[in-house]
């Protein structure tokens, strides 16, 4: 089976255009403050980018062509990790954009209504609890993760493999020369 780039672009790119979809909708906010349908889009897209949209405002200005650059920026460079020859790069992009869904909605959780509380018991007996929002887009948007996670354990591992008995080969071939 061969590496298909767009599969492992699929999920980072899924994530990017959550965050350029949420941008978009806070400009059409601002366009149109009226519209119970624009408030409506962005108060469904903004757990998934609260936090950070919040933090790159702290550190490089609350400029929209700021966060079009860095959505921009980002896409390119998941593409060309996507379709580059090694291995590690995708399998960094996918796994950093999987962490970065789970962290946004795990952030965002706190400002909603939790619909799952789990309570967890440390080595030492104190206990405390984590709060998700497990609605069905968060679910939805983790378990895509997930799914292209296993994706790029699957292909790295068999691309592994493949260099492996390439390797065996060329060994082969000497001892037998030698």
């Amino acid at each position: 089976m061969m590496r298909k780039p767009i599969l492992l672009f699929a999920f980072p790119a899924l994530v990017l255009l959550l965050l350029a979809a949420e941008r978009m909708a806070a400009m059409l906010l601002g366009a149109y403050p009226a519209s119970p349908a624009v408030w409506h889009a962005w108060l469904e897209l903004r757990p998934f980018s609260t936090m950070f949209w919040q933090q790159v405002h702290v550190y490089l200005g609350g400029s929209m062509a700021v966060d079009a650059a860095i959505i921009v920026f980002a896409t390119g460079a998941c593409w060309m990790i996507c379709q580059a020859k090694r291995s590690a790069g995708f399998f960094l992009a996918n796994h950093a954009a999987l962490l970065f869904a789970g962290k946004m909605i795990a952030l965002s959780s706190h400002a909603e209504t939790a619909s799952t509380i789990a309570a967890f018991t440390i080595p030492n007996g104190l206990h405390f609890s984590l709060m998700l929002d497990f609605s069905l887009k968060n679910s939805l948007v983790l378990c895509l993760g997930l799914a292209a996670c296993a994706y790029c354990h699957v292909t790295f591992l068999r691309e592994a493999k493949l260099r492996a008995e390439g390797r065996a080969v060329r060994i082969l071939a000497l001892q037998r020369d030698l």
